[in-house]
């Protein structure tokens, strides 16, 4: 059986780290597991490559991460740091001589539209992105070339995302709150990623007591943090104090199922 793979493109927040301007400990660090780029996700199995939202950094990522072919684009919702590299999907257009299949929600599709409207044109200016859209819902599982992904209902504050269960992995990223209805979908997670902004409170992000939590109640084999930001502390200070299951990812780490 082929295994599935996951490389954490970016594990940073909505500003990266470091942060524009800061003196702090974590944005003068040295220590490369501190530098984050936006989050985003490599998911491989076989000869897919699907890639999990597609943030300002999404240029970068792909050719740090030597990716040459896209299978599909996958979205978690519709802020910019999730979604503003879109536009370059047209490398792959030209390397593939079609279009690049993206996988969003309805609100996800509404601010693509708005955003890239020029993709969306009837009469499009040569060179756009060539997508083609693929609606999603919370409570429906879709596939991407054979391989099941169980979307999973979460809330940014009051904003709707969707984590997404592959297999035994799960990926949850921007949320403060799963709904009890949710629950069920994430047990027997083996590899359990899930947002952690900083250790004070935050009004749309789990806090990394509240992460410690929701990893305590679905009792993965191993759990990551991601979406991490300047305020959590170093990776290296951070990381000691965790328990022996639970890591903080860092930028270009592969993990395999």
């Amino acid at each position: 059986m082929e295994p599935l793979t996951v490389t954490f493109l970016g594990s940073g927040t909505s500003m990266g780290v470091p942060v524009i301007g800061c003196p702090c400990e974590v944005c003068q660090s040295t220590d490369k597991r501190d530098k984050r780029l936006r989050s985003s996700i490599l998911v491989q199995k076989g000869e897919r490559n699907i890639v999990v939202d597609s943030g300002p950094d999404f240029r970068y990522q792909v050719l740090r991460a030597g990716i040459n072919h896209l299978t599909a684009l996958v979205f978690t919702h519709e802020h910019k740091d999730h979604t503003a590299g879109m536009d370059d999907v047209r490398a792959f257009n030209f390397i593939q001589r079609k279009a690049v299949q993206i996988y969003a929600s309805s609100d996800v599709e509404k601010a693509l539209r708005n955003d890239f409207h020029y993709a969306f044109a009837d009469i499009k200016y040569p060179g756009v992105p060539e997508i083609k859209i693929n609606n999603i819902e919370a409570d429906k599982a879709f596939s991407i070339e054979g391989l099941e992904w169980k979307p999973i209902l979460v809330y940014h504050h009051r904003m709707p995302v969707l984590g997404f269960r592959i297999e035994d992995f799960t990926y949850i990223t921007d949320a403060n709150s799963i709904p009890d209805a949710e629950w069920p979908k994430l047990e027997g997670t083996k590899v359990l990623v899930l947002n952690a902004l900083r250790k004070q409170y935050h009004i749309s992000h789990f806090t990394l007591e509240e992460a410690l939590e929701v990893i305590e109640r679905v009792q993965p084999e191993r759990a990551y943090l991601t979406h991490i930001s300047h305020q959590m502390g170093t990776h290296e200070e951070v990381s000691a104090a965790l328990p022996a299951n639970v890591f903080i990812a860092e930028d270009g780490l592969k993990i395999s199922l």
